[in-house]
């Protein structure tokens, strides 16, 4: 008898769906990011006009990626919209980009991360504790560190889709009652740390921090360049909200699960974003001077290593507050990376199904999870952080990242054109002028980068367009294989 071949297990509902949305979501961003972004807007509310837009943009993303997601639940998400609407080239763009930076170079990002703030509780894990080197490498044990919880988390997740979610739900749940217990908290304190007088005072007073440390005002168009930019970094402390489309194959009644867990858990995140960064502004000067010899005196602009919670902790908790917050941004990067592990090897499992990536990636273990896409993953991201150019890589694709969103949303437009069979339980909100105007906005940002950032945005499309020439490569051999099937099919035929 021939063993019948494993199946994905529908097991993730909607409370699973929106922890593995905001799971995915809350990593160390908020932790950080905020204090680029007042070098570049230089006042409390066009901090919080940054963050707004960023929730705004990501919950019409969120809300418009519901109807292809509720119309095409396959597992593949995004590569699969991707490929229906214009080409299988836009599809394996995305997957070739998605596995060769976005995903695993956002795991190795993270997992450091992870180690990073390990090393405040363990000071033996450090950078500067170079371990043994590897031809031109250096391994530290930083980097050691991190690679040990990827291919931790990498074996978890070949044991099951019910694994990897109850992991997903301890620690986004975790990190979710962390982050507000962090915002009532300040609410109830920061009126008596001063910080609150000394905002209002510039509270829309754009300026930017040139090169010298010299504050710069701004105004008019200069302005909504400098947001533009600002919006880089946290619309990627929003980032990865997309990810549960990655796994539609699994969710229980798909078509109303997806929307819903993206909808609750990017509005859930966007939230606490918001009020995470009130907070900051009512413990902390959004401006300060890189000398200051207190947390207080350095401010937003200049807090140590960019950890802006870590200084808002500390006028609370004094010394401790270091070793607060390195635990809880532990326990937010290690289930932010559970989320990415667990989605990122969909993606390459439909490539591969499509004849589009190895095929051994297309098949999936006894477990019902596709085991080798995971390994596969969880290979070139240890590879990332042993190199250490991750984040040099992240920078690059950030213009990628927004063409990709764009593309997707666009999508919408295409398929209500080219496919109006299909049956749409959810349709996007707003449908035709939010999703045009998510559009518009992604493009406004594209075009600031462009100007304001090329040294970025350029690499970053070649990377992509370095895809190309991979795509009619691997669909040549594909074409070639399955010419060859029919060939040996037709002969075995002929000889019964």
């Amino acid at each position: 008898m021939q063993q019948e071949e494993p199946r994905f297990r529908k097991r993730v509902n909607l409370f699973d769906g929106i922890m593995f949305v905001s799971g995915s979501m809350i990593g160390s961003g908020i932790f950080i990011v905020s204090a680029d972004i007042v070098r570049n807007v230089g006042s409390p509310g066009w901090l919080m006009i940054v963050w707004v837009i960023t929730g705004i943009i990501t919950l019409i993303g969120a809300v418009s990626y519901g109807e292809l997601a509720a119309m095409m639940p396959h597992v593949g998400g995004q590569y699969v919209f991707l490929k229906e609407a214009y080409h299988p080239l836009a599809g394996f763009l995305f997957g070739w980009t998605t596995f060769l930076v976005i995903q695993c170079g956002s795991i190795a990002a993270v997992a450091v991360g992870f180690a990073k703030f390990t090393g405040v509780l363990i000071p033996y894990i450090s950078e500067k504790n170079i371990l043994f080197s590897i031809g031109p490498f250096d391994v530290n044990t930083t980097q050691l560190l991190a690679m040990a919880s990827i291919l931790f988390l990498t074996w978890l997740n070949t044991r099951g889709i019910v694994t990897g979610k109850t992991v997903q739900n301890i620690f986004s749940s975790t990190k979710v009652m962390v982050l507000l217990g962090f915002i009532i908290l300040g609410i109830i304190v920061a009126e008596n740390t001063g910080a609150w007088e000394i905002n209002k005072e510039i509270f829309w007073k754009a300026s930017r921090i040139g090169t010298d440390n010299q504050i710069i005002p701004l105004s008019g168009f200069m302005i909504v360049a400098a947001t533009g930019m600002a919006l880089v970094g946290s619309l990627f402390a929003s980032d990865a909200w997309y990810n549960i489309t990655f796994i539609s194959g699994e969710v229980i009644n798909p078509k109303r699960t997806i929307p819903l867990s993206l909808l609750f858990g990017t509005l859930i995140v966007s939230i606490l974003y918001l009020l995470a960064n009130f907070v900051y502004i009512k413990f902390l000067p959004v401006t300060g001077t890189p000398d200051g010899a207190t947390v207080f005196e350095r401010g937003m602009q200049f807090a140590t290593d960019d950890r802006v919670a870590t200084s808002a902790m500390s006028m609370v908790t004094g010394d401790y507050a270091a070793i607060i917050m390195a635990i809880f941004i532990m326990i937010s990067t290690f289930g932010c990376n559970n989320g990415l592990i667990i989605s990122g090897a969909r993606v390459y499992y439909a490539m591969a199904r499509d004849g589009l990536f190895f095929k051994k990636v297309g098949q999936l273990n006894s477990k019902g999870v596709p085991g080798f896409a995971i390994a596969v993953q969880g290979v070139w991201s240890i590879l990332l952080c042993l190199s250490g150019t991750y984040s040099d890589l992240l920078d690059y694709v950030i213009f990628a990242v927004l063409l990709f969103f764009a593309l997707t949303i666009f999508s919408i437009f295409i398929l209500r054109k080219k496919r109006p069979d299909i049956p749409r339980p959810y349709k996007a909100f707003g449908y035709p002028v939010i999703p045009a105007l998510y559009i518009l906005t992604t493009i406004t940002i594209m075009v600031i980068l462009l100007i304001y950032k090329p040294v970025y945005t350029f690499p970053g499309l070649g990377l992509v367009f370095l895809g190309i020439p991979v795509f009619f490569i691997w669909d040549r051999f594909r074409k070639k294989n399955n010419n060859l099937n029919l060939i040996s099919s037709d002969k075995s035929n002929n000889n019964n």
